[in-house]
């Protein structure tokens, strides 16, 4: 059995309790997801902008975005 199987395993036998705590822990060791430690952000939304400009049929509408998380999740 692979180690995350062994870990899903035992994190399934804890009370709802302790795998909300668990979780936490889980995800505050991530880290940030609008954070990367490697460039700066300010620079990040500078380049972004910059290539949503020179190709705007790139960009998605926000209906767009919200069609494709549920088509997402059909699957």
């Amino acid at each position: 059995m692979s180690a995350i199987a062994e870990v899903e395993q035992l994190a399934l036998g804890l009370s709802t309790k302790d795998r909300g705590t668990l979780i936490s822990k889980l995800i505050e060791s991530l880290g940030s997801p609008f954070r990367d430690e490697d460039e700066d952000v300010g620079e990040l939304a500078r380049r972004r902008d910059e290539e949503a400009s020179e190709h705007p049929e790139l960009i998605m509408s926000e209906e767009e975005f919200w069609d494709s998380i549920k088509q997402y999740r059909r699957k």
